[in-house]
């Protein structure tokens, strides 16, 4: 969304399931890992996308800024799901100065929230494709989700300098480690614990953006019910290689039935885009997120879809000391860091 700081910032990834935060050192001509970490929280410390204990995220916060050492206090964080609302519309042809005045009363026609309850951002796209139209993606995010976020981070000692989405810090990240050709288009499927956010890039730009409230906590959740067990042994269960035996079975099964809802969800996501849209066909599927890490599921999709799918590592192009951080460390928390990466390269000097 064109958000940048000239300061040095921590990308802060806060899922319902885990923190995450990445630093990176731009004393070089390339960003190079300047500290990874990451912080489980409670069960329910939030659900749905609301803070139900905010003491408990502060605390988780300040414990992984302890435990990482970070002396950086500006903090980019990012939100996601039915709070947030985003849309390419097409807007008469004027300046930026222009569609700075009007852009309240354009977000009035499409967005489904009071206006007076939301913070609005814009960015005119480069997609134009009339004359005397230009395409603009809107976003409106509802200011109580915004003020929660910003309010654990403040509690925890730090500053929130920019508040960005979830999808586009992940488009960010991709923009760093790609080398697709500039007109290829692209999904990039951020899986989490409650939301799947899917981004479809042209170019490298946002051409359709969705939310989805489903993710890997329904795989847990179905587990934990299932064979008895606590929400952390059930989450161990998910992610771990498992015995042939019958639980082993038992879980697969599980996993099996939740993850054809999210593949089910992705194909249609991208069949409306089709239908809807006149940019080429999708080339490859990049999924990140903690469900990227659940074995079956890349195959299961590619299956379904038809589309080649690769695990997102954002670190691709983002040196690091292998005395800290061993290549198999960075590949196995790379799905899980895009969020953060995408957020820690908020900065003005690499627009």
């Amino acid at each position: 969304m064109g958000l940048f700081s000239k300061e040095e910032l921590l990308g802060l990834d806060i899922g319902s399931n885990s923190i995450k935060a990445v630093e990176l050192d731009w004393r070089k001509k390339s960003p190079r890992l300047k500290l990874f970490g990451m912080i489980h929280l409670p069960p329910e410390a939030i659900v749905d996308g609301a803070f139900m204990d905010s003491a408990s995220i502060v605390d988780s916060i300040r414990s992984l800024i302890e435990g990482l050492k970070v002396k950086t206090k500006s903090v980019a964080v990012s939100i996601s799901g039915h709070s947030v609302y985003i849309k390419t519309i097409n807007v008469p042809s004027m300046s930026k100065e222009q569609l700075e005045e009007s852009i309240k009363w354009e977000a009035e026609q499409q967005i489904p929230f009071d206006i007076d309850d939301v913070n609005i951002d814009f960015q005119i796209l480069d997609t134009q494709t009339t004359p005397d139209q230009m395409p603009v993606l809107l976003v409106a995010a509802k200011k109580d989700m915004i003020n929660d976020y910003t309010a654990v981070i403040e509690e925890a000692g730090l500053t929130p300098t920019i508040v960005d989405v979830d999808s586009f810090a992940i488009e960010n990240a991709y923009n760093l480690s790609s080398d697709s050709p500039p007109d290829e288009v692209v999904a990039l499927v951020n899986i989490g614990a409650s939301v799947m956010n899917i981004n479809i890039l042209q170019g490298g730009t946002s051409a359709f953006t969705r939310d989805i409230s489903i993710g890997g906590r329904q795989i847990t959740e179905e587990i934990q019910k299932r064979l008895k067990m606590t929400y952390e042994e059930a989450e161990a269960l998910k992610v771990k290689e498992r015995d042939a035996g019958a639980q082993g079975a038992e879980v697969d099964k599980i996993i099996q039935g939740t993850a054809e809802q999210l593949a089910t969800e992705v194909r249609r996501s991208l069949e409306f885009f089709a239908a809807s849209s006149s940019f080429g066909e999708i080339r490859k599927i990049y999924l990140s997120g903690g469900c990227a890490k659940i074995r079956m599921l890349p195959s299961l999709i590619e299956e379904r879809i038809g589309t080649p799918v690769e695990v997102f590592n954002p670190f691709t192009k983002i040196e690091y000391n292998m005395d800290e951080y061993s290549p198999e460390y960075i590949k196995e928390v790379g799905p899980l860091a895009a969020v953060a990466v995408g957020l820690a390269l908020r900065r003005e000097d690499v627009k």
